[in-house]
């Protein structure tokens, strides 16, 4: 009889251990909206950071007079953002985000060239040259296209800690360059300050 209470026990235990997705003290994971300050929060670069300052870039961009007025739809590149902060974050994301928000609300106002994806196009080319693989295109139209300006940005950062807490300012600067005289053409940054009692770990 005890054997099929400990067995019972156990499957009742088991049962209890669902694979729900649960953190150990029990509180449900909670979904919410890029753009939305979560209760997981430190003084760093968090998404709705990423949200509003990406959308505010793309506005901007949209609105600079050489872009409006180039003769032809500008090919634009990405140049890699450079992160001077304290947080080791994924820098990269931030002209992703741009580059998306761009291509979804330009309509053909602007295109980017898949620089990061030269390899791959580098030997479909050289395959096509070499007749392995066919183009219905102009064989003569196969070059890869150069870019009319570069978007990059640098973010940069300023700590200040006491026994009151942590304090980060962090400034997000992007820019528009015309590949051809080096001009920037385009800038504009968002500046974002937090304070809290705790620092947060960021990867």
């Amino acid at each position: 009889m005890k054997n099929q209470l400990s067995i019972f026990g156990l499957a009742l235990l088991l049962g209890c251990a669902s694979p729900g997705i649960r953190n150990p003290s029990g509180v449900p994971v909670t979904e919410m909206n890029a753009d939305e300050r979560g209760f997981v929060t430190g003084t760093g670069i968090e998404s709705q950071d990423l949200v509003a300052v990406t959308d505010q870039m793309a506005r901007s961009i949209l609105s600079t007079p050489e872009i409006k007025a180039f003769g032809q739809v500008p090919r634009v590149a990405l140049d890699p953002v450079v992160n001077e902060t304290r947080f080791p974050i994924n820098q990269d994301i931030f002209l992703t985000r741009i580059r998306t928000q761009l291509n979804r609300q330009a309509r053909g106002q602007v295109r980017f060239l898949a620089r990061e994806r030269l390899a791959t196009l580098e030997t479909e080319r050289q395959q096509k040259r070499n007749g392995a693989f066919t183009s219905s295109s102009d064989p003569h139209r196969q070059e890869f296209k150069g870019a009319d300006f570069f978007l990059t940005g640098k973010l940069q950062g300023l700590t200040t800690r006491t026994e009151a807490g942590v304090s980060d300012y962090v400034l997000y600067n992007f820019q528009l360059i015309d590949a051809r005289t080096t001009e920037i053409l385009w800038e504009d940054a968002a500046e974002i300050k937090k304070q809290g009692l705790e620092d947060a770990a960021y990867r």
